[in-house]
């Protein structure tokens, strides 16, 4: 199925979402992307979908092609602190914020949203899957926080990141209970 340019013909969309709202290390990074409406690319779909080379290719493409794009983190501390599900949103508000181009709506990846001033939303349940915006915010989201996690990795290579990019797997458990815990992971969730 073909991946859907606008929400509503005529208006400035960007598209919003996260990577790494499961992990147990490191932050939760979002991106915003205002893409033309005439925007095409066979491989653009939901980041889950594609392969690491396939997203890496897109990256650039997405970055070149954009009308406007943002990514933007927030820390594992700030997500202790907040909550995961105040984080992402709040990663999303600090990548809309750094837009360039002022969008009229935001097609928001999932069913809940803290609304940004100004700025009339819709929630789309797996919108990466249907919104081309979606699916490159998804990409940017994705490559971004995995780049940060190589880049941990060099500092803390006990863990893996490399291979896991911080998520909850059984080794990067293993990992965790053999070494204990680094200033990037997230000491509110659960690693048992």
């Amino acid at each position: 199925m073909a991946l859907l340019p606008y929400f509503k013909k005529g208006l400035i969309e960007a598209g919003c979402d996260e990577a790494g709202r499961g992990c147990l290390a490191g932050p939760v990074f979002a991106a915003s992307v205002i893409l033309p409406n005439d925007f095409y690319h066979p491989l653009l779909n939901d980041s889950k979908q594609l392969n690491e080379h396939q997203r890496e290719l897109l990256r650039p493409i997405i970055e070149k092609e954009a009308l406007a794009f943002a990514v933007a983190q927030v820390s594992p501390q700030e997500i202790d602190a907040i909550n995961i599900l105040k984080a992402s949103f709040k990663a999303m508000h600090k990548a809309i914020d750094n837009l360039q181009v002022k969008p009229a709506l935001l097609l928001i990846d999932g069913n809940r949203f803290t609304p940004y001033l100004g700025i009339a939303h819709e929630c789309v349940i797996k919108g990466d899957g249907k919104y081309a915006a979606i699916a490159a915010a998804s990409i940017l989201a994705k490559t971004y926080r995995d780049d940060f996690m190589y880049a941990a990795h060099q500092d803390y290579p006990h863990y893996k990141w490399n291979e896991n990019k911080g998520y909850p797997t059984k080794a990067h458990k293993a990992l965790i209970a053999a070494h204990g815990l680094t200033p990037l992971h997230r000491v509110t969730f659960k690693y048992t």
